[in-house]
């Protein structure tokens, strides 16, 4: 993964945005009358389909391998994690937008510190 700002800055910002997106989708479709495996199941579907048409887009900006694993992770992450919420109790749209945006940001940065496991630290290249 590239350690330039404008790549960090870019991944940061499209693995929450996407994050956000599958949230609001999930706040929207889900209610408590929904199985809960079912929510999970289906927002976790929903989540990776928007996040492949996003990566897309975002790929020639930042990079087509390093967008899409990280947006389709957040992507099924968020739906999950909010689709789940939703059908248990009612939530409201900032508990929506709170646990996406964190589970956007939690899932770039489990990413980026795996990626430096199986890499180990690289030197900064100046460009």
């Amino acid at each position: 993964m590239d350690q330039r700002i404008y790549f960090v800055v870019g991944d940061v910002l499209v693995n929450v945005a996407i994050a956000l997106l599958v949230a609001l989708v999930s706040y929207w479709l889900v209610s408590t009358n929904w199985n809960m495996l079912f929510a999970m199941w289906l927002m976790m579907f929903v989540g990776m389909v928007l996040a492949m048409l996003f990566a897309l887009p975002a790929g020639i900006l930042f990079g087509a391998m390093e967008v899409m694993l990280p947006m389709k992770l957040s992507g099924m992450l968020s739906g999950m994690v909010v689709g789940m919420w939703a059908a248990m109790q009612p939530i409201t749209l900032a508990q929506a937008i709170g646990a996406g945006g964190t589970t956007g940001l939690i899932s770039i940065v489990l990413v980026w510190f795996l990626n430096t496991r199986i890499r180990g630290i690289q030197a900064m290249v100046k460009y």
